[in-house]
């Protein structure tokens, strides 16, 4: 058995600078900024949400901008293979950490370890 559940709403952005976007995306959701550069590289962002909302994170790309999900579990391999079963597919391991995948419908994904501290609420449980 293990458990899922949505994690984080990532805003892509194929920008130079994720300021302009940070205070845009701030501004239009009505969320103060939590991190303007949470990894010192600034490649990512993070708007302050409560405990039971999904992250909302801002992240630099060298891809065209779009938004897609994170996917948390307990269970990185049996979470893969879940989805594997559901038409989904794996696209890349990233940093033996996160997997990106792709749902049937061609929207990019990611399945990542839990993210925050207390993971709950909200648990999908699989068996």
């Amino acid at each position: 058995m293990h458990h899922s559940r949505l994690s984080t709403i990532v805003i892509d952005c194929d920008i130079d600078h994720l300021d302009v976007a940070t205070a845009f995306w701030s501004h239009a959701l009505g969320k103060p900024v939590a991190s303007a550069d949470q990894d010192g590289d600034g490649r990512y962002a993070e708007l302050q949400t409560a405990a039971d909302e999904p992250i909302i994170l801002l992240q630099k790309v060298d891809h065209a901008s779009r938004v897609h999900l994170d996917i948390e579990t307990d269970d990185l391999d049996a979470e893969v293979a879940r989805l594997e079963k559901l038409g989904a597919h794996r696209v890349a391991l990233v940093r033996d950490r996160w997997w990106v995948m792709e749902a049937p419908s061609g929207h990019r994904f990611c399945v990542v370890q839990p993210q925050r501290a207390a993971f709950g609420p909200h648990l999908n449980r699989w068996d």
